[in-house]
């Protein structure tokens, strides 16, 4: 798993967990819903860390409680 995917995963536990809706978390957030929903797309390459915090902001959760579940303690070594 990359970082991205593990990005997404972990958003996708937080709306689980939280009972929400991209279309929530976007009004939230102060973005567009197709932005979120773009993000959650497997397909988009890149998620920029300025769209995790807007979105951290919207759930009101810091990165640091973010970044601090087991999803990205797992992930590889990206230099080989």
């Amino acid at each position: 798993m990359g970082v991205k995917e593990a990005v997404v995963a972990r958003f996708r536990e937080i709306l689980e967990q939280r009972n929400m809706r991209p279309n929530e978390l976007a009004y939230r957030s102060g973005v567009t819903p197709s932005t979120v929903y773009s993000m959650l797309d497997g397909r988009r390459r890149e998620v920029t860390i300025n769209l995790i915090k807007k979105l951290c902001d919207g759930l009101d959760m810091s990165l640091g409680a973010f970044f601090s579940a087991k999803v990205f303690d797992e992930l590889e070594q990206e230099i080989k």
